[in-house]
């Protein structure tokens, strides 16, 4: 199972070293090595969450989310959505974008760099509103119960993770954004760039995740009336894994964002990024259907509950990083701690379940993914 799921993962590290190498030798194989840890160790808590989700598409989407969904991540989250942000930021039409990427890294990194406020409220206000939203649900399985219960009993308030999510923007425009660190340390008032990037991250969001989750209840209806037969049911079922898959990818483009920022303190090639971040891709992406495949969430319940506080920390820190520099290692380390803490709650769980049965732990119970 381990090698069947990882093999294209393996596959793609053996091309992406070897390509680094003939790229620029075996300096270049340290970097790719490092920036492909780096993004493993800051998107851990993605394949958690990706995971709880991918659970419910059948075998053909999880498929697609291998072939078709890695070919977005790894050629167009970390290739050319920081190609498409200079375009975009500098005024430069796709080709001088990507001559500038490869003939001046300099300027190129500069770019991106005082881009990074507008990327930091997208990606923070769309990782915020899935923790929020998160934490308000009345669930039948709780981690932290003086947490959850009465932020679950909160919940039962219409809107209200939507408000949170505004207030948290607005403080963020008035006082981050207001000093939003630049390259080479410069400040500026991003406050507007802030506001408006933050609301598109909030509508993408409700429309990606409205879209997905009214097409998911309308396949759970459909199918507790008795599997309507026909067409319509398949369309429905189609649809419904349509948007869920969309949903996974903005959710995975808002988690790279601070990998792609992250990576300028190593490299400002773009070439050695799109290898490094890219491989590291490419394991988040086998270890999400591993997780799958084994039911390691069904038999360690509060991994989920672990990586959504991951989540919901990752989107504080990006929106902090539109003033202040946050090392990436310190953001990797907060989603190792919160879903190891919640694993070895789970196993905790597992052994207090099985002692209470009067049984002994059985290989499944603790079984280690």
């Amino acid at each position: 199972m381990l090698l069947k799921t990882f093999r294209w993962a393996f596959a793609v590290t053996a091309v992406g070293l070897a390509v680094g190498v003939l790229y620029d030798g075996w300096t270049a194989l340290g970097i790719v090595v490092i920036l492909a840890v780096l993004e493993i160790s800051l998107s851990f808590d993605n394949a958690v969450v990706n995971a709880g989700i991918l659970k419910k598409m059948n075998a053909f989407w999880q498929g697609i989310f291998l072939t078709v969904g890695v070919l977005i991540a790894v050629f167009g989250m970390r290739l050319a959505f920081p190609v498409v942000i200079v375009a975009v930021t500098a005024k430069l039409n796709p080709y001088d974008a990507v001559n500038l990427a490869l003939t001046d890294k300099d300027r190129y990194e500069q770019l991106v760099t005082d881009a990074h406020p507008a990327i930091a409220a997208f990606g923070g206000m769309f990782l915020l509103m899935i923790f929020l939203d998160f934490i308000f649900e009345d669930r039948d399985i709780q981690w932290l119960r003086w947490v959850e219960r009465p932020l679950a009993r909160l919940g039962k308030v219409d809107m209200l993770a939507v408000c949170i999510a505004l207030i948290v923007l607005l403080i963020t425009s008035l006082t981050f954004a207001t000093h939003a660190h630049q390259h080479g340390g410069a400040h500026a008032d991003k406050a507007q760039t802030v506001l408006v990037s933050g609301i598109a991250g909030l509508i993408t969001y409700l429309v990606v995740g409205g879209l997905s989750g009214y097409f998911e209840n309308q396949l759970e209806e459909d199918e507790e009336r008795q599997q309507q037969a026909g067409r319509s049911a398949v369309l429905l079922a189609g649809q419904a894994a349509f948007f869920m898959f969309l949903y996974l990818e903005v959710l995975d483009a808002s988690f790279s964002f601070d990998g792609v920022i992250g990576a300028f303190a190593i490299t400002n090639d773009i070439v050695l990024m799109a290898l490094g971040l890219g491989i590291g891709a490419m394991y988040v992406r086998s270890l999400t259907v591993y997780l799958v495949r084994q039911g390691t969430l069904d038999d360690y319940v509060y991994l989920e509950h672990g990586a959504h506080y991951a989540i919901g920390a990752l989107a504080v820190i990006l929106m902090v990083t539109i003033q202040y520099q946050i090392n990436e290692v310190i953001t990797g380390l907060v989603g190792v701690v919160l879903i190891g803490w919640s694993f070895w709650s789970s196993v905790r769980r597992n052994r207090a379940l099985a002692d209470a049965e009067g049984e002994p732990e059985t290989t499944e119970a603790v079984r280690v993914p």
